[in-house]
């Protein structure tokens, strides 16, 4: 059922997910650019530990977000536990802090996710059931944690 919890979150994850995440997180340890994929390192909620996800950025009026495909994924917990982390592209990392955005102001910045990151619309798709149409991801306000990147 579309906004519920399932019994698993790796029950609706793609199977091709850990794979790309660690190709990913390979390349970006190397320095390479993955177009609009970054690495975000929080601290970990329970452990302090630092951990790091791929997260796509995108760009609306001016200010970056971050688009999160479930709200009970780990980073998101951590990020709304700390509010706080490094964004890393490439060989470049900043500070950076991150405000999650309100469920009403989250539908402009879902309708552009499928126009800026055609490529990361397959997880959506898959978890969500929509079609890459900004229309469609804009319904998605209720049950996709958007934030705002902000410096530290």
């Amino acid at each position: 059922m579309p906004g519920s919890t399932p019994h698993s979150a790796k029950d609706l994850l793609p199977g091709w997910l850990p794979l790309a995440n660690r190709f990913v997180m390979w390349l970006q340890r190397r320095g390479v650019k993955t177009g609009t994929i970054h690495v975000l390192t929080l601290p970990g909620r329970a452990s302090g530990q630092p951990r790091s996800t791929p997260v796509s950025v995108l760009s609306v009026e001016g200010h970056r977000y971050i688009i999160a495909g479930v709200d009970y994924a780990d980073w998101v917990q951590n990020a709304r536990a700390s509010g706080r982390g490094i964004l890393a592209h490439g060989g470049n990392s900043e500070d950076v802090r991150l405000v999650e955005l309100d469920e009403t102001a989250r539908a402009p910045v879902l309708r552009a996710f499928p126009i800026e990151v055609p490529h990361g619309t397959q997880f959506f798709e898959k978890v969500h059931g929509v079609a890459p149409e900004p229309e469609e991801f804009a319904r998605l306000a209720d049950r996709c944690p958007v934030f705002r990147i902000e410096p530290a």
